[in-house]
């Protein structure tokens, strides 16, 4: 299964089937999550955690048996690089067959960050259950997907343009194609989709569109770990290099906000 197909099937488990995760798929999780690069050069260092032996658990996931935390230094641009990071483990954990879903309020954060040894120059901006999918969703699970319209997404004329705001991105070659589609599909908190990006000759800038709420956590933006998501994906397919260097285009609201450039 390729990358696009990868992200394409992909979907937040919330039930899982109760059975342990054998020990051949544990160690396949635990040796690649030991070294995930990202673009800011941000070490993310993920944890294994047994749900009974530390007591962790989510009042939204059902029949999980583990789960992985990940902690980064707090500093500029470690929400970002850490939703990098973080996307590529789940979709690996995908690609084994095993199911994840991000996890960033419906938790016992202190007993979570005290299991998982985060201290406090670190940032523990999400969890996530692994685990083999049940054959059904659980009651709960189907409620909460159907409230936030998991499977819906934005047209792409909402969010990608060319040179300014104003003009919805037409035509550019497959690789970009395959990649704007590839973050058109991304997960993110809520499904709010935060994600803009306007195309400026070989460049690439991505915005953040904030819903209320979000940055003001103390814990950290959780929408700025969806735009992490974001580059992982695009990245994924176009390659490029990431830079930060605003290009002053006009916002059209206040809640939006520059936040790196890709060139290809």
């Amino acid at each position: 299964m390729n990358n696009l197909e990868l992200i394409k099937t992909r979907r937040s488990v919330r039930t899982f089937d109760g059975k342990p995760l054998s020990e051949e798929d544990k160690n396949k999780l635990l040796e690649f999550g030991k070294n995930i690069p990202n673009p800011y050069n941000i070490p993310v260092e993920f944890i294994y955690l047994d749900a009974k032996e530390h007591g962790v658990s989510s009042p939204v996931i059902t029949g999980e048996n583990a789960y992985f935390a990940a902690k980064v230094k707090l500093s500029e641009h470690s929400e970002e690089a850490f939703g990098y990071s973080f996307e590529k483990f789940v979709l690996y954990a995908w690609s084994l067959g095993i199911g994840t879903t991000w996890i960033g309020g419906t938790m016992k954060r202190e007993l979570f960050e005290s299991e998982a040894g985060v201290g406090e120059d670190e940032r523990m901006y999400c969890v996530t259950p692994v685990g083999y999918p049940a054959k059904k969703k659980s009651i709960k699970e189907i409620a909460m997907r159907t409230g936030i319209r998991a499977d819906s997404r934005k047209d792409a004329k909402d969010l990608f343009f060319e040179n300014d705001f104003g003009t919805p991105l037409s035509h550019v070659e497959d690789t970009i194609k395959n990649a704007l589609e590839a973050v058109r599909l991304g997960p993110s908190a809520v499904n709010k989709q935060p994600w803009r990006i306007v195309k400026c000759g070989n460049s690439y800038h991505f915005y953040v569109r904030h819903d209320k709420g979000y940055s003001e956590h103390p814990k950290g933006d959780i929408q700025m770990v969806d735009m992490g998501i974001a580059l992982c994906h695009f990245m994924d397919f176009a390659g490029g290099e990431l830079s930060i260097n605003d290009p002053g285009i006009k916002v059209p609201e206040d809640c939006m906000e520059y936040v790196a450039t890709v060139t290809v």
